[in-house]
């Protein structure tokens, strides 16, 4: 029997071609509820872009489902946990628009340089002013680029042509990989003071938001002009405007904003301010592209192949089913190591110990890899595109198996870090009544009983009396819930180590207030609700701790 692929809003004809010679192709509007619903009953696969809302109702009415693909980037409209628990595949098109979205950046930096938008509508309104449209060469001047990843460095390869010199803050690019591309790495303080152009790629998360706010604008070189195409809140619009009138900023080029759709805001009353309706993947190419993509994931689905663009695939290949339960436990190593650390060390091994090792448990060092970049980046990470983001960022991690007898499985991520720190972190299963639970035993050389879940906390101090007041104290006043606390140390008075799993997520100013309050080098925090939904932020951070682009 045909599979039947539906079709539920408008898709490039080459897309269509491509699935229409293998199977029954038939459309649907999306945005007709009933109709989606009696339709999906006998579809194998459904495809949509924006508008057409995936949710747990019209999974339920397809029983036939199989993939669900989104011809886009994101997945808002689509409920991944609701199709992982029926197991359909979903697919989007996570490289479609980064074209598009890297040269929307220069279309809007080169707009502010050149006031190409207000000289425009200066002259159509019957006004010819060549003196007051004076702009700047690129040639010869400073670029700085925040959040090297994909689109950044597309972004970065075609400033380079202008003849400019760049920089980039990135804390999850090695300097060898930024050098390669002809970018010098450097502090995001260093890049402020530095560049006469700022374009930012970085996610939205909770620890950008804000990440360019008032004392960052403090910073700036005068006369820079800033763009950003990437997500709204980077940049604190407030902050923009201040500085803007001030005249720190001579120029602004902005696609995203805090609340969208937008039609009032006080940056549109700024001459030297262009923007744009969120137009980064508005380009007939980037659409083509991702109906493309999407096409062919799933053909592939389909046809019972690999899908290199599945965003809720588990593995690749046949893990064995001793090997599946340790999965969860080394990605959520992978993700405490990066809290830890700061940012992605160069060179991260994974060793593992245990009976386990008679199996194959490679996809192990998958995992770990997943969980190493999963607050880093802004696409969702996978099982698929883990290794590409390393190599991307010049990270290598290396299986090591041990086969000395160990009492139970252990996995032990550790890793050396470029300012001479080593950080390790260590974990197992533990059986609890008909249930195995993720438990971090160890922390450097510090040994730890905690469940691996929920959001924590770490500090690292001198051990005395009062600190766990202060931090109880401190927590409290910014509405953070306590849900659990652990203090590790080798003796009354050395070094300590105090653990929380608290009940929202904790932002970088208020890690940096408390850590400052013990006396503690800094705080790390991480999530480790892996299929969680996002806790609200307590104290909104000015900078990230340390997550970059990606997008």
């Amino acid at each position: 029997m045909t599979s039947v692929v539906l079709i539920a809003e408008p898709l490039a004809p080459s897309a269509i071609d491509v699935l229409a010679y293998d199977y029954e192709v038939r459309q649907v509007d999306g945005g007709d509820r009933e109709a989606l619903l009696a339709q999906v009953a006998e579809a194998d696969a459904l495809i949509v872009r924006s508008v057409t809302r995936v949710d747990a109702e019209v999974l339920a009415a397809g029983p036939h489902l199989r993939v669900v693909a989104r011809a886009g980037v994101g997945l808002d409209n689509v409920d991944l946990a609701a199709a992982t628990a029926r197991g359909v595949l979903v697919v989007n098109a996570p490289t479609s628009n980064i074209v598009s979205a890297a040269e929307q950046a220069i279309a809007l930096l080169l707009a502010t340089a050149r006031h190409t938008a207000t000289a425009s509508a200066s002259l159509k309104s019957g006004r010819w002013q060549r003196s007051r449209f004076v702009g700047v060469e690129l040639q010869g001047k400073t670029v700085g680029v925040v959040g090297l990843g994909r689109i950044g460095v597309l972004f970065a390869q075609r400033m380079a042509a202008f003849g400019t010199r760049l920089i980039a803050y990135d804390p999850y690019v090695q300097p060898a990989r930024a050098a390669q591309l002809g970018v010098r790495l450097v502090g995001l303080d260093e890049l402020l003071r530095e560049s006469d152009f700022i374009s930012v790629h970085m996610p939205r998360t909770p620890e950008t938001v804000g990440l360019i706010g008032e004392k960052e604008l403090g910073l700036v070189r005068p006369g820079v002009r800033i763009v950003n195409a990437a997500r709204g809140g980077l940049i604190d619009e407030d902050a923009l405007a201040a500085a803007l009138r001030e005249g720190r900023v001579a120029g602004a080029g902005l696609d995203v904003f805090v609340t969208e759709p937008i039609t009032e805001s006080p940056l549109f009353a700024f001459d030297n301010v262009v923007v744009t309706p969120h137009l980064g993947a508005s380009t007939a190419e980037a659409q083509d592209k991702a109906g493309l993509s999407v096409a062919r994931s799933v053909k592939l689905a389909l046809d019972g192949e690999f899908v290199p663009d599945a965003v809720n695939v588990q593995a690749g290949g046949v893990v064995d089913e001793d090997v599946r339960p340790l999965l969860a436990l080394a990605e959520k190593l992978g993700k405490v190591f990066t809290a830890l650390a700061g940012h992605v060390a160069a060179n991260v091994t994974v060793e593992v110990r245990g009976e386990i090792v008679s199996h194959d448990v490679g996809v192990l060092r998958l995992a770990t890899t997943k969980g190493l970049f999963a607050s880093v980046v802004d696409e969702r990470v996978t099982y698929v595109n883990a290794p590409r983001l390393a190599a991307e960022r010049g990270v290598e991690v290396e299986l090591v198996v041990s086969e000395e007898p160990a009492d139970h499985n252990l996995v032990t991520v550790r890793g050396a870090l470029p300012d001479g720190r080593s950080v390790s972190v260590a974990g197992t299963l533990a059986v609890h009544g008909t249930r195995e639970v993720a438990k971090l035993t160890g922390l450097d050389d510090f040994d730890l009983d905690l469940n691996a879940d929920g959001v924590l906390l770490f500090f690292r101090y001198s051990d005395r009396p009062g600190v766990v007041g202060a931090i109880g104290t401190l927590l409290g006043e910014a509405g953070v819930n306590i849900a659990a606390m652990q203090v590790a140390r080798r003796e009354a008075g050395g070094e300590a180590l105090m653990t929380l799993t608290v009940d929202s997520s904790v932002g970088a100013e208020l890690l940096s207030t408390v850590a400052a309050e013990i006396g503690a080098e800094r705080g790390s925090a991480v999530d480790l609700r892996i299929n969680g939904q996002p806790a609200p932020v307590a104290g909104r951070p000015s900078r990230p701790a340390d997550p970059a682009d990606r997008g």
